[in-house]
């Protein structure tokens, strides 16, 4: 599986490549309750077929009866659209009562951006491309995960690629269908199993197999705090040892599968055997997901990821307060 943006533009390369007028709609600025977050992707080919979305309402529709008409005047330059500015407006478009959302509009003349953006995601790597506004011409360099979208009024910079990790101890089924979401969620998805009968039936697109010890594979990815970490294998001798070096990373999640009466198990060897304290203990999340009832390795990794994203949001919106507060007092000197 692969990102949604992604898909975007994929599919947008394909109608290019089929000689199909393509417009690109981006969500470059939200207010209020929209529903769509910036970087947010449309692909309009020029009969109103759709790739992705900008609100899941009917700004879409209203975006393909604008570039269908205008199919004999092609889109010089990309433009700047606003929708939802008024009450009225965003009830008539489907937003939420004050959601307003800003687009940048523009034409595909070239895929060969498209091409790079994609090349370089499927490597793994974070790519920014800067449109410029005035003629269209874009640029694209490798950034750090956490790159954020920008808008000057000149050129509007958006981000592709993985911005979050996730690596997997254990390559068994769960651990297949939790790749699975995490890949669709933006993650760079790695996983380590030195069981061959596992990691040889694992054979996912898109997600890197790490050869060696868990512990050690833990340590070579030198977890960051846009890093999570899950023991999946239900092997002592596999999980608590990559564990015990997560638990001591600045990795944002940490979590395992398995009872509770495993998991009050595991955190006696822990201590017992490994010293580790209650503290470092305290952030391992066990049984690991959101408690949801779930039976099955699709709901169970469901319940997972749901956890992780919380997690993630959760991290992402106190870096922001973060960032806000040191930026106040910055100014206050």
């Amino acid at each position: 599986m692969e990102s949604l943006d992604l898909k975007v533009l994929s599919d947008a390369l394909t109608w290019h490549r089929l000689g199909k007028a393509v417009t690109l709609v981006t969500v470059v600025e939200t207010w209020g309750s929209a529903p769509r977050p910036p970087g947010a992707l449309l692909a309009v080919r020029e009969d109103g077929a759709v790739s992705g979305s900008v609100s899941g309402g009917c700004v879409e529709d209203d975006l393909i009866a604008r570039i269908k008409a205008g199919r004999s005047e092609p889109l010089v330059r990309p433009e700047m659209l606003i929708y939802g500015v008024t009450k009225e407006e965003a009830r008539r478009f489907g937003l939420p009562c004050g959601g307003t959302l800003r687009l940048v509009q523009e034409r595909v003349t070239d895929g060969t951006w498209i091409e790079g953006v994609l090349t370089r995601t499927s490597a793994h790597q974070v790519v920014a491309r800067t449109l410029t506004l005035a003629d269209g011409s874009v640029t694209l360099q490798t950034v750090e995960r956490g790159a954020e979208l920008m808008l000057d009024g000149y050129t509007l910079t958006t981000c592709f690629g993985p911005h979050w990790r996730l690596l997997l101890i254990g390559a068994g089924q769960l651990s297949q269908a939790v790749a699975s979401m995490a890949t669709m969620l933006d993650f760079e998805v790695l996983v380590c199993d030195p069981r061959e009968e596992y990691m040889h039936a694992f054979d996912m697109a898109g997600v890197t197999r790490l050869a060696g010890m868990p512990d050690e594979a833990v340590l070579a990815l030198k977890p960051d705090a846009r890093t999570a970490i899950v023991a999946l294998s239900h092997d002592p001798k596999l999980d608590d040892m990559a564990l015990m070096e997560a638990l001591h990373s600045n990795a944002f999640y940490v979590g395992a599968l398995g009872s509770r009466r495993n998991q009050a198990a595991r955190k006696q060897r822990l201590t017992e055997h490994f010293n580790m304290d209650k503290v470092a203990l305290g952030h391992l999340h066990g049984p690991v997901g959101l408690r949801l009832g779930a039976k099955t390795p699709a709901e169970i990794a469901v319940s997972i990821m749901a956890e992780i994203v919380l997690n993630k949001n959760m991290a992402g919106a106190s870096a922001v307060v973060a960032s806000h507060d040191a930026n106040n007092a910055a100014c206050a000197v």
